[in-house]
């Protein structure tokens, strides 16, 4: 054999080691490396945040309307129905705390003894004094009977004694109309008095009545049937026995309308900014995994609160629930999907596949058997996937961590 045919395959022979080497090297690092392909279909945008049911129309059970009008400010729960019940109209819900009540009506009860004593002593006085009166009127009336039988029997006496006589007579009449009209002014007053400390006993003998009806609404009854659900504070925790009510958070517990339902949930400063009035939601249950129904974004709070034992600004977003199940009741945790964006027929892959530098993105692509580095240009992302707008095709094989020994590889920029 030749020296140049040697040569020849010797050459043919270290090719064919190498381009062997090659691709099985490339192979066995393939397998080391995570690959995904570059598909076309419909992106879909969703914010996953979890809430809690509850129905949009409810009837409030409030305890006494009446109360804070007898000083009671604050009212213990003393026995609640267990939450969940069922209940019919006039059924019984719960009782207030009367410890406080049967105090107010202890002492009303002690007021109406002093009222009616004094009223019964105002009496007795306002008798007498009148009956001297009366006594000295008559009196007076005798003396000028007396006096005016004297003036007649007088009618030959000296003139001086007949005037004495008439004189006599008018002071006495002068006397009894002053009597008179005193007496008229004492018998007002008697009365005035009398009327005063009646009013007292009366007023007191209505505030007795009133406080045992104020009792009686001590203990709560159904307006209407439903479901009893707890409501809550403040501070969201939810009342129960122990708890108190006040006349500006009076409602022990409420029955919802199970037919009209919504999602309560807070959404992140970040998340929110994507929520609108309108957007179509998933919401699950996590009690009942197998249920999801459709609803709707129907409010977007504009400033955050702080939710206790947080620091974090949270924003309030309600959800409507299109639909209904018998399952679902106030309280259950709800996981709401928010659709924020969907496009049909788009290039997509996952958000691993992309790298950047100096603001450029790019991949890396299997191109036969070496690996490319391919400038993107992107579109929107959601939390795992990201729509390719230029740059690849469908099917592309793209890595989805870093190959070896490529850093320094051109990106081949975007065709114009």
């Amino acid at each position: 054999m030749s020296k140049k045919k040697i040569a020849l395959f010797s050459i043919i022979a270290i090719i064919g080691i190498y381009l062997t080497y090659n691709y099985f090297s490339i192979a066995s690092n393939d397998e080391t490396y995570l690959t995904a392909k570059v598909t076309k279909g419909t992106f879909i945008n969703e914010v996953f945040i979890s809430g809690e049911a509850q129905s949009t129309s409810s009837i409030q059970i409030n305890g006494p309307s009446n109360a804070m009008r007898f000083g009671l400010y604050s009212i213990k729960i003393q026995d609640l129905v267990p939450e969940g019940t069922v209940i019919k109209k006039g059924d019984y819900i719960g009782k207030l705390d009367v410890s406080e009540l049967n105090g107010k009506i202890l002492d009303a009860q002690l007021n109406l003894e002093k009222a009616e004593s004094k009223y019964t002593q105002q009496q007795l006085d306002t008798t007498l004094s009148l009956k001297q009166e009366r006594n000295s009127i008559k009196d007076l009336l005798f003396d000028i009977e007396e006096n005016k039988l004297e003036f007649k029997q007088s009618q030959y006496e000296a003139p001086g004694i007949i005037r004495q006589l008439e004189i006599k007579i008018e002071k006495l009449e002068r006397d009894l109309k002053e009597k008179t009209e005193d007496y008229s002014i004492k018998k007002n007053q008697a009365n005035a008095k009398m009327i005063e400390v009646g009013t007292e006993v009366s007023k007191i003998k209505k505030q007795i009545t009133d406080l045992l009806d104020l009792q009686k609404n001590f203990t709560i009854h159904s307006k209407d049937e439903g479901m009893v659900t707890y409501v809550k504070e403040w501070n969201g925790v939810k009342k129960k026995v122990g708890s108190t009510i006040s006349p500006w958070e009076p409602a022990i517990a409420s029955l919802p309308d199970l037919t009209k339902m919504e999602s309560k949930t807070y959404s992140n400063e970040v998340d929110i900014r994507k929520i609108n009035k309108g957007l179509t939601v998933k919401v699950g249950f996590d009690a009942f995994p197998e249920i999801e129904i459709d609803g709707v974004v129907t409010e977007v709070a504009n400033v955050g609160e702080t939710r206790a034992g947080s620091d974090i600004k949270l924003f309030q977003v309600l959800i409507k629930l299109n639909g209904t199940n018998k399952n679902i009741r106030p309280g259950m945790t709800t996981a709401n999907r928010i659709l924020i964006k969907k496009v049909d027929n788009v290039l997509m892959m996952p958000l691993e596949a992309i790298f950047s530098k100096d603001s450029i993105s790019y991949a890396y692509v299997k191109s036969g058997l070496s690996i490319e580095k391919k400038q993107v240009d992107l579109g929107l992302s959601n939390n795992e996937t990201i729509i390719i707008n230029k740059g690849l095709k469908e099917n592309d094989l793209v890595f989805l961590n870093k190959p070896e020994n490529l850093e320094d590889k051109s990106i081949i920029p975007l065709e114009k």
